[in-house]
């Protein structure tokens, strides 16, 4: 590839809707993003919805966006990546329905027609929650007829957008991880999980792996991006999935995906589960190998909002200043982060300091005890992840936005006890990961920088204490449920 030459890579996550694109060698040509619309349903307690057209228009609007900044630059590949839970239903006519996120949650009152939920895990290597796939359509199936009755089929959220873009279904392996209706150790759709849920296999579309070619981008797509008409279509995958690539890791390496959750991965050949059935098992967009994940929450969710009530206006760089000069336990916290052999979540949070307010206390005390607690439930799930898979390197990779924070990447090293290593570009590791795939796809020789920068472990003592006060404060709130 030419240096005027750029893939498109289309991310639609829990919050947002990104638009981006790449030059080969991974540098990143431009960002458009947009919050993602959703549509509260009072036929349930608890679900959500959005609307499959009013989210194209808006992938339609951002790459226009995009692709307009690079005049004369070639796009040669479009890519998509998405939540991972996320769903889009079908029609008869290949209409797009409804689209259900994976914050939805409107399958929760039929979560007991599982009778033995450990088979369920066994064949899909997670325990069977509202979470995933199969359950949000066993609760439009039970509710909403009308939908139901129009449907034939269903796909992830970003082989929906490959579907928009290049006219073909199919279901990527790693996405289908997520449905409850795939064995995950024969990458293969299961008739046996189709009968657990009473839901039809006729329903499951065929299965691709990531990097395949599916085709030229449709002409009428091609002309309203304003793209060649010989761009194509390549299969993507789940966006953790496409994080990980960004780091380039190894099997048994262990990756830390800090974005609106942050799962803590290990990179395995062989099919493994938790005798707890803790954690989840899941394909990975590398054919022969698997992601064995724990994962530690909305934590990123948690630092957005903050970051948007204390330092609204700032940028990174002030916070780092501040948060540089409160590195102490002046202010604890325990703000919902999830730890993996909990039973029940935290359902009960919020910050602990010395009464009467201290005039030493600063909006930085509060950043700083988000982001301890962040680190210290990493740590607590990537011990879960040692206890039953092991980890011998003396490092771990991480990627995703939430890593931009210094402080965070120190805990981190210090709680771990481990070098953490991110990549260039690491902040937009799904990006990234979409132009790796690209080239692969291409068959594209490029020079890759791979850079990497390194956090290594220091003041053991210091982060055993902070880690002790991180858990007392836990402990203190887990009363209070």
């Amino acid at each position: 590839m030419t240096t005027k030459e750029a893939y498109i890579i289309i991310d639609i996550g829990t919050g947002n809707v990104r638009v981006a694109a790449a030059s080969a060698n991974g540098t990143v040509l431009g960002v458009a993003r947009e919050d993602l619309q959703y549509i509260r349903d009072d036929k349930y307690a608890d679900a959500l919805y959005f609307d499959p057209n009013a989210l194209w228009k808006q992938v339609t609007a951002l790459a226009k966006q995009v692709i307009a900044q690079m005049p004369g630059v070639t796009v040669r590949a479009v890519t998509a990546t998405s939540q991972r839970e996320g769903i889009v239903l079908l029609g008869k006519n290949g209409e797009s329905l409804i689209g259900l996120p994976n914050i939805d949650h409107r399958g929760r009152e039929w979560e007991d027609i599982v009778p033995d939920k450990t088979i369920v895990y066994k064949l899909t290597g997670r325990y069977p929650t509202s979470l995933f796939s199969a359950f949000k359509l066993i609760g439009i199936k039970k509710r909403w007829k009308e939908i139901w009755q129009n449907t034939v089929s269903f796909v992830s959220i970003s082989d929906w957008v490959e579907y928009q873009l290049s006219g073909v279904i199919k279901y990527e392996h790693s996405q289908a991880s997520e449905t409850l209706l795939y064995d995950v150790q024969f990458r293969e759709w299961s008739e046996d999980l189709c009968d657990v849920f009473a839901l039809d296999s006729s329903l499951l579309p065929p299965l691709k792996n990531s990097g395949e070619i599916l085709g030229p981008v449709l002409p009428e797509i091609a002309a309203s991006f304003a793209i060649s008409k010989d761009a194509v279509v390549v299969a993507g995958g789940g966006d953790t999935q496409l994080a990980i690539k960004s780091t380039q890791p190894a099997v048994e390496d262990i990756v830390i995906v800090s974005g609106t959750t942050t799962p803590i991965v290990k990179l395995v050949d062989t099919y493994m589960l938790d005798a707890h059935q803790r954690t989840w098992t899941s394909r990975d967009i590398e054919t022969n190998r698997l992601v064995f994940e724990a994962n530690a929450g909305v934590t990123g969710l948690n630092f957005q909002r903050l970051k948007e009530i204390f330092y609204p206006n700032e940028s990174y760089t002030v916070i780092e200043q501040e948060l540089a000069a409160t590195k102490d336990t002046f202010c604890m916290a325990s703000l919902g982060s999830v730890v993996a052999d909990e039973k029940t979540p935290l359902i009960k949070g919020g910050f602990i300091f010395p009464t009467p307010v201290s005039h030493q206390l600063t909006r930085g005390h509060f950043v700083w005890a988000t982001i301890l607690d962040i680190a210290c439930s990493i740590a607590e799930n990537y011990k879960i992840l040692g206890e039953v898979a092991g980890h011998q390197p003396d490092y771990v990779w991480a990627c995703g936005g939430g890593l931009q924070s210094l402080a965070l990447r120190s805990l981190l090293a210090g709680l771990l006890n481990k070098k953490v290593q991110v990549r260039r570009g690491f902040e937009q590791s799904s990006v990234i990961g979409g132009a790796l795939i690209c080239n692969e796809a291409l068959k594209a020789t490029v020079e890759f920088d791979d850079s990497i920068e390194v956090v290594y472990p220091q003041q053991q003592e210091y982060y055993t204490r902070l880690y002790k006060e991180w858990k007392k404060t836990r402990t203190n709130f887990r009363s209070m449920q």
